[in-house]
């Protein structure tokens, strides 16, 4: 395997790691891992960037909350649709 495609390889993995860091689900040992590559990768980096700047504009535009009442009947659809499947068997 050469440099580069191990580095791509370590991108892919890293790129996940963005992700799990932006919804706050990295261990200490693995945001180390990926604070210590972002500021050694541009290109990786730069996705870091892009990502905080698609999250910051979401969080703008989804000024709208979700009606009071949704978590009730999406559990409630959950129940029917399981009673529904254990009365089928």
């Amino acid at each position: 395997m050469t440099e580069a495609t191990a580095s791509k390889g370590k991108c892919s993995e890293h790129l996940t790691s963005i992700y799990e860091y932006l919804d706050g689900a990295l261990s200490c040992d693995d945001l180390q891992e990926l604070q210590d590559h972002l500021a050694h990768c541009e290109t990786c980096a730069k996705e870091y960037d892009l990502e905080c700047v698609i999250r910051s504009v979401m969080k703008r535009s989804c000024c709208e909350p979700a009606p009071a009442d949704l978590k009730t009947r999406i559990l409630q659809r959950i129940d029917d649709i399981r009673e529904s499947e254990h009365s089928a068997v």
